[in-house]
């Protein structure tokens, strides 16, 4: 895990998996750079809705393989869902998933 680069281009590793908050979780963590900007790959198991939660930053999932959803939609390979700060949700997944998942701060709001 790695903060953004000054410039250039930087090639981060595949390994590093860790497991995540709740069982049958994992996560690659990928960015975490202190302005906001985090990015990681997570693996969640089957399994019900989770606590309903916001976040500060835009998120961005990409679905790589399986299936999750939340009150909205269902969501599955090549589906990309875009939430903005402060949106309430809960999401859980029928038969797993794999998912690319981007955070960035909401810049020039009001501007």
């Amino acid at each position: 895990m790695t903060a953004l680069p000054q410039s250039g281009t930087i090639k981060l590793g595949g390994d590093g998996w860790q497991e995540g908050e709740r069982p049958g979780e994992s996560i690659l963590k990928l960015v975490d750079d202190p302005r906001g900007y985090r990015s990681m790959v997570m693996k969640v198991a089957p399994g019900p809705l989770g606590i309903a939660h916001a976040h500060d930053e835009i998120e961005q999932i990409y679905v790589i393989e399986g299936d999750f959803f939340d009150e909205e939609a269902s969501y599955g390979p090549g589906d990309f869902v875009l939430r903005m700060p402060g949106t309430l949700h809960r999401a859980g997944s029928k038969n797993g998933c794999t998912m690319m998942i981007v955070y960035a701060p909401l810049v020039g709001a009001g501007a």
